[in-house]
């Protein structure tokens, strides 16, 4: 599978299309993206998941629809 590197517009677009949003993981510094029914994940806004994702050096990546965060290549 090869992912290719997406911007934070696509990954929106992706993310309404399958009901996902922004999160942190309470108690770590990690990122993800959730449905919202999960008590370890606090949703953010996106202006502060885009923060984050440049604070961190870090960009998504997508492939068949499938996203995932990672350090920029």
């Amino acid at each position: 599978m090869v992912m290719k590197e997406i911007g934070i517009q696509d990954a929106r677009k992706i993310c309404e299309q399958k009901g996902l949003k922004p999160a942190k993981v309470k108690g770590t510094d990690g990122i993800q993206f959730t449905r919202g029914n999960n008590p370890r994940l606090e949703e953010i806004s996106w202006e502060e998941f885009e923060t984050l994702l440049k604070e961190r050096d870090l960009a998504i990546y997508e492939s068949s629809g499938w996203m995932k965060i990672m350090k920029k290549k």
